[in-house]
């Protein structure tokens, strides 16, 4: 049998759709006959003897009408793809494509070509006819012609309007959900990024659920099978396309828990023999706790896992920052709490503490980590309330180390976890927490306070807004959600110095830091104008000074912006 490097073959328009050829070459110069005299490619005169000028020997202009028709500007429109092949059947792309890939910059050009072809409505109507190219494509030696048959698939079953049977039976009779697999774990990086989306393509159609979950593990294509038999990259890879199923529907969710599809996920966690296998498989763990529908999943087998590697010592420091950053995640989402009991909720709540602990004089990434993962929790209501409410409370280290102006990156982590602890992130009506929490953060926020120099808790605000401009920042969000509290209103309303930075329209520079001192300064305007402080004659000053600010705007407006002329003296030679 002879091959071409690439190993192209093809099938026109009026072959059958599923021949089964044993001669390359043949079915080249059979194929290339048959779309010269096509209907299909009936051509006008002046069309039919450009083809009889053009010649495969000589793809000069074949290479130029390519280039032009790939790199031209814009979206291209079925008529002009229609123009093109008019002048350029397919056959002869495909054939220049097999036979003259040693032209410098030819295969590139042509590759870039067809897939502007067929990302068109015309171009994808065309790719049935030539189902069997893609399918030699797929096992082709060039990576970049294999990356092109991976997206052909994907222009195909995109373009496939009628979501019916036959487009999975094209699938299976040119068998090419197993090629999609092999490029998946074997391809390059491209070749294996095209190949995922062509099978979440295919994963669309509820009748390919058979074909990418098979029921009997010893299929070749069931992905556990496929992963026992595939070296560490492949078995990420495997993890990864595992993971983009799972991110679809919660159907498809469904199917992968039931296929018990994420213990291969939880197995690579476990496996200890390969830190940075352990690692990408967290990661992974970590895009699955986006999912809006993982939570029901993921809260029945995770929290455990995650428990074991927060508490193991022994296991590298980078691996337990992985856990930990995944599991403020996992329970910063409230219906988490629907689908796991609140025992394992604290639990893993408790295993942060404990490390937290054991890092406490530390500033380690591990503690930022930490920090932030507490931080996460805390954006939930159920999450802030069981960090302020257990026993002791896990808010502490949040609290402590947001007012330690040598903290450094740790204090900056510790401010943000307050913010969302304190509702600042939250809706309205999700800012206040029950009594027993709101409680314990005052308790914790007061006791901070009076271990500190500054005694009170407006002195350690004022003090990180005197900091710099990423503290000043988070400062800014630690207020705007603990001035719902009277308590800290009536601290904010005792510094003057705190009203005067908030309401300052150039205290920052940036526009995020803009928004924050704004919405800082929105939120305690709110709190006074409706507390019983509003009374006060005292403090008359500072509501007219807040309602200015409000009124301004967060950004600095120039009082003066009229031209102005300008009265000089001429200058002469």
């Amino acid at each position: 049998m002879v091959h071409s490097p690439f190993n192209f073959i093809f099938v026109h328009a009026s072959l059958p759709k599923f021949l089964s050829f044993t001669d390359v070459s043949a079915v080249l110069t059979l194929a290339l006959k048959i779309s010269l005299s096509s209907p299909l490619h009936s051509h006008s005169k002046q069309s039919t003897t450009m083809d009889e000028e053009f010649s495969l020997d000589d793809p000069t202009q074949l290479l130029e009408s390519a280039s032009n028709f790939a790199h031209h500007p814009g979206s291209l429109n079925d008529a002009a793809v229609k123009d093109f092949l008019d002048r350029f059947p397919l056959p002869v792309i495909i054939s220049a494509l097999q036979t003259k890939s040693d032209v410098p910059g030819l295969e590139n050009t042509l590759v870039a070509c067809l897939e502007r072809v067929f990302k068109t409505k015309y171009g994808a109507s065309l790719i049935p006819q030539y189902m069997t190219f893609v399918q030699v494509g797929l096992k082709a030696d060039s990576q970049i012609v294999r990356c092109l048959s991976c997206k052909t698939v994907s222009s195909f079953l995109k373009n496939f309007d009628d979501k019916s049977i036959y487009a999975i039976k094209l699938i299976i009779d040119c068998d090419i959900y197993p090629l999609l697999l092999d490029c998946r774990v074997n391809g390059d990086e491209q070749v294996a990024t095209a190949a995922i989306d062509a099978i979440k393509n295919l994963a669309q159609f509820p009748e390919a659920m058979g074909i990418i979950f098979p029921s009997n593990f010893n299929e070749a294509t069931h992905l556990g099978n496929v992963a026992s038999r595939c070296s560490s990259l492949g078995r990420v890879r495997v993890l990864s396309l595992i993971v983009k199923l799972f991110s679809i529907s919660s159907s498809i969710a469904s199917v992968i828990y039931n296929s018990n599809l994420l213990s291969l996920l939880e197995t690579e966690i476990k496996n200890s023999n390969d830190t940075l296998v352990t690692l990408s498989a967290l990661e992974l763990l970590y895009e699955l706790t986006e999912v809006q529908h993982g939570a029901q999943f993921l809260a029945r087998t995770t929290f455990q896992l995650l428990h074991s590697i927060i508490s193991n010592s022994s296991m590298e420091s980078i691996l337990r920052s992985r856990a930990l950053m995944i599991s403020g995640r996992l329970l910063s989402k409230e219906n988490i709490y629907m689908f796991v009991d609140e025992p394992s909720a604290k639990s893993l709540i408790s295993a942060i503490d404990v490390r937290l602990g054991l890092l406490d004089s530390q500033d380690t990434d591990e503690r930022e980590s930490a920090l932030e993962a507490l931080g996460g929790i805390g954006s939930s209501i159920q999450g802030a309330v069981l960090l302020l409410t257990s026993f002791p409370p896990a808010a502490r280290h949040i609290v402590h180390a947001a007012f330690d102006r040598q903290g450094g990156g740790k204090q900056l982590a510790a401010l943000h976890a307050l913010g969302n602890i304190v509702g600042e992130n939250r809706p309205e009506d999700g800012v206040i927490l029950n009594g027993d929490a709101e409680e314990s953060l005052r308790r914790l926020v007061y006791e901070v306070a009076s271990e500190s120099s500054k005694l009170t808790p407006s002195g350690l605000l004022l003090s990180v807004l005197q900091q710099a401009a990423e503290f000043r920042l988070a400062g800014y969000r630690v207020i705007t959600g603990l001035v719902a509290r009277v308590w800290c209103l009536m601290e904010i309303c005792s510094k003057p110095e705190i009203i005067s930075i908030v309401t300052d329209p150039t205290a920052e520079t940036t526009k995020i830091a803009m928004e924050a001192r704004y919405n800082c300064c929105k939120a305690i305007h709110k709190s006074f104008m409706s507390s019983k402080l509003v009374r006060d004659p005292a403090l008359s000053g500072i509501a007219g000074k807040l309602q200015e600010a409000v009124q301004r705007g967060p950004y600095l407006v120039r009082k003066h912006t009229e031209a102005t002329p300008v009265v000089m003296t001429a200058e002469r030679f």
